[in-house]
């Protein structure tokens, strides 16, 4: 087994749910990962020679996804029903779920950070080199998302 695929081995599936929480979307975020390590096969002597082989390959999911997105000229997001009648939207949801929910309902830059603060745990250096942004943009990114999410929160506890 080559280098290449033991290290893609022992990681795609981390990859799959890093980009599931950027993509928002099962299938996109196959996509993304898939296009991805292709890429990263394809220049796997220089990936593997990277200060961080991993942050390298997440920071190639993003701009797959943001590339995808920029391609397609799509800006609605799928939903799995519509309805025709105001449904609580919080009754009988896992607390997971209902974080997700709200996460998605954020802009994209917005969502990336705070996926990549939150859930990878990564500093605003690192978030900003990855998303390509200065370090003040990710905070402000970051800070309007939680202001966002705490209006949400707010407004359906008050209902």
């Amino acid at each position: 087994m080559t280098d290449f695929e033991a290290w893609a081995e022992a990681r795609v599936a981390g990859l799959l749910r890093f980009a599931y929480l950027v993509t928002g979307s099962q299938h996109a975020a196959e996509d993304a990962v898939q296009a991805a390590l292709t890429r990263a096969c394809e220049k796997w002597t220089r990936v593997s020679r990277a200060d961080d082989p991993d942050t390298y390959v997440r920071r190639m999911v993003v701009n797959e996804h943001v590339s995808s997105w920029r391609r397609s000229g799509r800006r609605e997001v799928a939903v799995a029903e519509v309805r025709d009648t105001a449904v609580d939207a919080t009754a009988g949801v896992d607390t997971s779920d209902a974080v997700w929910r709200m996460c998605s309902a954020l802009p994209r830059q917005q969502r990336a950070a705070v996926v990549l603060r939150f859930y990878e745990d990564l500093e605003y250096a690192e978030i900003a080199a990855l998303l390509d942004c200065s370090e003040t943009t990710v905070r402000s990114h970051v800070h309007r998302a939680l202001t966002s999410l705490r209006a949400t929160l707010t407004s359906q506890e008050e209902r």
